[in-house]
């Protein structure tokens, strides 16, 4: 199928060769990880209990989404402003410059158009409405993160691509041309510069602990990251996909502090805790990172592990009270500049409240998995 997208080749393939993270035939992480993905002492889930298993996996209702386009057409007064799309796609106004994040408006994290985990609901604003985008950042190969028939609608634009080493592969095979693609190795940095070149941030990628691959036949051919922006007056961290690493303190010694952070909280399970963070992991990252706003990502859009779909916001909510920790959880299409940000508003609540009377359709997942789940769909 298109979507598993491209091998890398050629001068791509030996610039993969040349680095550190390459080890033999494939990425590695710096980190041993059990069994290359899983938490030995943790009990996979079977195939039922991924396709049956758990309670309350997709919300009751339609969760609250605004339209942001009003919002976007004023500057944002302090110079940095953050808009949660769904899942790990924001739109981040960074002192005149504007960075999509893992850009996902697909129906469906999977290589297939009727199968696989369904977003809840769309995106509250379609791809063309989107103001002018000076950068797009992807973090990783996996389906809800670098979506195919997104990336074929933002090929047709002039918008450069900032992404993991290798996954230009997949651009490339998908209409971006190649001069408008930067791959980066941890600790690279790239420049970039607004469209109207008034302004201009540094991005850089970090260390993450995760794995990838789009089929059976790629794991671990390109690499994942975590991505920093910084400008002149203000620094966003953005977590990608991510286990617990100790390298987030390297990170945040070598390109904090940080005005905001955004960490993935959703889609985890004991049995994947080696790479993918979960809320009270998150809260460890982001004290590692020397902490600054916090935006919590990678949930509320997609069921794609057995915790209800609200177990990450509620868990994040009470232990972050807890650490004094200042959370940003506004909701879909909300703009919010961190330090203007309210105290939280667990909006998800009334989504509960007003569906209670309804009964839930089950969550659709993939017809065809193996008989038991040693990672994660992402």
């Amino acid at each position: 199928m298109k979507s598993l997208g491209s091998k890398p080749a050629g001068l791509r393939l030996e610039r993969i060769r040349a680095s550190r993270q390459w080890r033999g035939e494939a990425f590695r992480n710096l980190h041993p990880i059990a069994h290359g993905l899983i938490d030995p002492s943790a009990e996979r889930p079977t195939l039922a209990e991924f396709l049956r298993g758990g309670n309350r996996r997709v919300p009751l209702g339609p969760l609250p989404a605004d339209d942001p386009r009003e919002a976007w057409r004023r500057k944002p007064g302090s110079g940095l402003r953050a808009t949660w799309l769904g899942h790990s796609t924001v739109l981040i106004e960074i002192d005149g410059l504007r960075v999509l994040t893992d850009p996902v408006w697909g129906q469906r994290a999977s290589p297939s158009r009727i199968a696989g985990p369904k977003r809840f609901q769309p995106v509250p604003v379609r791809l063309s409405e989107l103001p002018p985008i000076d950068l797009v950042l992807v973090s990783h190969d996996h389906y809800d993160h670098l979506d195919y028939p997104t990336i074929r609608e933002l090929a047709k634009s002039d918008v450069p691509f900032v992404t993991s080493l290798g996954v230009g592969a997949h651009l490339e095979a998908w209409g971006v041309e190649h001069e408008r693609i930067t791959e980066l190795d941890w600790w690279e940095s790239h420049r970039v510069r607004s469209r109207d070149r008034k302004s201009e941030l540094t991005v850089t990628a970090a260390p993450s602990q995760h794995f990838s691959g789009r089929g059976l036949r790629d794991r671990n051919a390109t690499l994942w990251s975590s991505l920093v922006l910084r400008s002149k007056r203000h620094s966003v961290f953005f977590s990608g996909d991510t286990g617990l690493t100790s390298e987030y303190a390297t990170i945040g010694d070598r390109l904090g502090p940080f005005d905001l952070v955004m960490l993935e909280v959703g889609a985890f399970h004991p049995s994947w805790g080696h790479i993918h963070l979960g809320p009270a992991n998150a809260l460890k990252a982001h004290a590692l990172l020397g902490g600054g706003a916090f935006l919590p990502v990678h949930w509320g859009t997609f069921s794609l592990a057995m915790h209800a779909w609200d177990e990450p916001a509620e868990t994040l909510l009470a232990a972050a009270s807890r650490r004094n920790v200042q959370l940003v959880m506004p909701r879909l299409g909300e703009p919010v500049e961190p330090t203007h940000a309210e105290r939280v508003t667990p909006w998800w609540h009334a989504v509960e409240a007003r569906g209670a009377a309804a009964a839930p359709a089950p969550a659709e997942q993939p017809a065809t998995l193996p008989k038991a789940l040693p990672f994660p769909l992402d």
